[in-house]
């Protein structure tokens, strides 16, 4: 598909503008992945569980409609960085300040794949006050933890993620009560359940995220190439989206 330049421009570069009394946070989300990511978003956005009722968010995908080079890191946070600048500069006006929930978060979540300006985009996202969501090897070991815990190392490769995820106990059937088995093209696609339920009387986020924060632990260096395997994703659940489970 042709890709729509002046409209990914304007998705990029101009936020909207916020109404006189608004009561929710806002989250400005650039994702790596056209599809999964989006998907699983969107899933527990409706269905997770607020840490407060009263604080809601209104999620704003800014590259719905980038390709190639617009989806890699240090490009999306370069994008973010722009925007955060403006979208700070918007609460500012409307009397809000950064101790207020309302505050609005940039977020960019990214894989490590072979991509090889990682260590740059944390820099420069830290820098500037935006937010990362980083998994190494991809995000499929952030939907594998929902399953199992995992801590051998993938080797920075994301299809070996993708193949235990696939393999899991019951997948397949999530796309359908007598499917045996899953393509990569289909597993992109992210259904309820495989993320939301319980395995042994804690829910799936539950064990993901301790599964996820256990394996953070083991890494301590400076370098996020070899964070294998690691995510943070927990922390755009709960941190970003306000949310406490799903």
């Amino acid at each position: 598909m042709a890709r729509d330049k002046g409209r990914d421009k304007l998705q990029r570069e101009r936020p909207a503008k916020w109404a006189g009394n608004h009561e929710k946070r806002r989250v400005y989300v650039y994702a790596e992945g056209k599809v999964t990511e989006k998907e699983y978003i969107d899933l527990i956005h409706a269905d997770g569980i607020p840490k407060k009722p009263d604080q809601k968010v209104d999620i704003h995908f800014m590259n719905a409609m980038a390709v190639g080079d617009d989806r890699k890191p240090l490009t999306m946070v370069k994008q973010a960085v722009k925007v955060l600048r403006d979208v700070e500069r918007q609460a500012e006006r409307n009397g809000l300040d950064e101790d207020d929930w309302r505050w609005p978060h940039v977020w960019v979540l990214f894989d490590r794949d072979r991509h090889e300006d990682i260590t740059e985009a944390f820099k420069m996202a830290k820098k500037a006050g935006v937010r990362i969501a980083y998994s190494h090897p991809c995000f499929e070991l952030w939907r594998l933890l929902h399953y199992k815990n995992y801590t051998s190392t993938f080797g920075g490769v994301c299809d070996s993620a993708n193949d235990k995820l696939r393999e899991q106990p019951g997948f397949a059937q999530t796309y359908g009560k007598n499917v045996k088995k899953v393509s990569v093209p289909e597993s992109k696609h992210v259904h309820p359940g495989q993320i939301t339920g319980k395995v042994q009387g804690r829910s799936r986020y539950a064990n993901a995220k301790r599964f996820a924060q256990t394996m953070s632990e083991r890494h301590d260096g400076v370098n996020q190439n070899d964070w294998d395997p690691y995510t943070d994703m927990w922390r755009f659940v709960e941190e970003g989206l306000l949310l406490s489970g799903y």
